[in-house]
């Protein structure tokens, strides 16, 4: 455009007309030069800065799962949340420096054609992470999987290297005895559908533990020197003589990691807890108060919940009866230090 006001005014350069379509030149090249540089600094891949597209049918429970596990609501007051419009963005600031650019997506048909013609490179340009939710009940499967389908060709073009993460969500209306049933074949229906891509698919609902088990796996796969993390978690398991160390985020209260000397039967316990604990949050917020620690003990074991650093807390398991507490807790104390410099990412070992 701007050329071409040029070509059409050359004839006579000091006509009113030329003056003025030069300055209108002008303006437009230099709205141009402000849409390219500030393109350029929306676009700039911060490695800190992960973004995470959350996505599926409206109605199928991406908001509620949101509010409950970044928003602090409780499953039941869940129901007062409208459907979302075009997309929401929250920014999730998660151990300090590593930051989650959540884009909460609306489900609706209008919206989903949006996102797939018209912005398909803005939605699916540098993601990190796609969560799709299934509604396990929908009416709809064969729309809700021509969508995902389309999604996961705009992130192969777009985002090659996203990890991608399938919910089947809503499994509490499933009868108990025939849930792993269901989940098992949708599963195998979403990894077949899903080739080339690698896909991991979790049974999750807003009324149990396993929404946090899946959000859990989620974020553990974006920390950036998780390695680092488990093995100094080793290291501090061992010198503590407990049987196991689990660090949670503080906000969130999502398992990081955790380090385990013996096996335990329950392999929901680290999500129950995270449950239970951020129920018990709530309710001293509620009541004005801040929560920094918890000790519970019994004939067979010690349990010590505290804040740990400036993100996160532990939680450290101990059955041995010569351990006395002291020395537990001075352990916790000594250690703080050293676990903050590795979460804020200067690794050590």
């Amino acid at each position: 455009l701007p050329c071409c006001v040029l070509r059409a005014a050359h004839p006579d350069q000091h006509s009113p007309h030329f003056l003025s379509s030069l300055y209108l030149f002008s303006r437009i090249y230099f709205l141009y030069l402000f849409l390219h540089i500030f393109s350029e600094l929306f676009t700039t891949t911060d490695p800190m800065k992960k973004k995470v597209l959350l996505m599926g049918k409206s109605g199928s429970g991406k908001t509620s799962m949101r509010s409950i596990i970044f928003a602090n609501y409780v499953a039941r007051d869940t129901t007062r949340l409208g459907a979302t419009m075009d997309v929401e963005h929250s920014h999730v600031k998660f151990l300090g420096n590593l930051i989650l650019n959540l884009w909460d997506c609306g489900g609706q048909d209008a919206f989903m054609e949006t996102y797939l013609e018209s912005q398909r490179d803005y939605i699916f340009r540098n993601v990190e992470v796609l969560i799709y939710v299934f509604d396990v009940e929908s009416k709809e499967i064969k729309k809700d999987l021509a969508y995902y389908d389309e999604c996961l060709e705009a992130i192969m073009h777009n985002s090659k290297n996203a990890k991608v993460f399938c919910l089947i969500h809503k499994m509490d209306l499933i009868p108990e005895d025939n849930r792993e049933k269901v989940f098992k074949k949708k599963e195998a229906e979403l990894v077949k559908l899903s080739h080339p891509m690698k896909v991991q698919c979790f049974k999750t609902s807003i009324w149990d533990e396993t929404l946090y088990k899946c959000w859990s796996q989620i974020v553990y796969s974006m920390v950036p020197n998780i390695g680092t993390i488990e093995a100094n978690l080793r290291n501090f398991t061992n010198i503590c003589g407990a049987d196991e160390i689990v660090l949670f985020e503080r906000a969130t209260f999502l398992v990081i990691a955790h380090s385990t000397a013996k096996d335990h039967p329950d392999v929901h316990r680290f999500e129950k807890i995270s449950n239970i604990i951020k129920q018990f949050k709530l309710s001293c917020s509620r009541a004005q108060s801040q929560f920094e620690s918890m000790q519970v003990r019994n004939q067979n074991f010690k349990a010590y919940i505290e804040g740990f650093t400036p993100n996160t807390y532990v939680m450290l398991i101990v059955t041995d009866p010569g351990i006395e507490s002291a020395t537990t807790s001075l352990n916790i104390k000594a250690a703080k230090k050293h676990f903050a410099t590795i979460l804020a990412g200067n690794q050590m070992i």
